[in-house]
């Protein structure tokens, strides 16, 4: 016997709880005329950077998308959580994808936060400089 019934939800891990925000702001952004070009886009071998959703805007913008999900807005809440380091590794990520390219289209970083009150985006959130 084990000490969970078998029709026990599955436990709300951090995994689950980024893929599930991922999807939310996937979902928000499509409903704004963003087109999925890449999700969870990573680069090669250790210590590189990681972007969770790259988007094509309207205008041809290509959109690098960091999701910050938090449960409460205590230290700073989602938003907080995007720091330098953070920063950091997101550029290095998008310049090694846009390595790839032919055309180098205009860039932004923006940052869409999922929190209990909802989702905010932050469009043009930091910069490459």
């Amino acid at each position: 016997m084990g000490s969970f019934p078998e029709h026990a939800a599955p436990r709300r891990t951090t995994k689950r709880i980024g893929d599930a925000a991922e999807d939310e702001a996937l979902r928000y952004l499509q409903e704004h005329g963003l087109q999925l070009v890449h999700r969870n886009y990573r680069t090669p071998g250790r210590g590189g950077g990681e972007i969770d959703l790259i988007m094509r805007a309207p205008d041809g913008t290509c959109v690098f998308v960091e999701v910050r999900a938090r449960a409460s807005s205590q230290h700073g809440g989602a938003a907080a959580s995007v720091g330098v380091t953070k920063q950091r590794r997101i550029i290095f990520a998008a310049r090694h994808y846009l390595m790839q390219l032919r055309t180098l289209p205009p860039c932004r970083f923006d940052v869409l936060l999922v929190e209990p009150t909802g989702l905010e985006w932050l469009q043009g959130a930091f910069d490459a400089s």
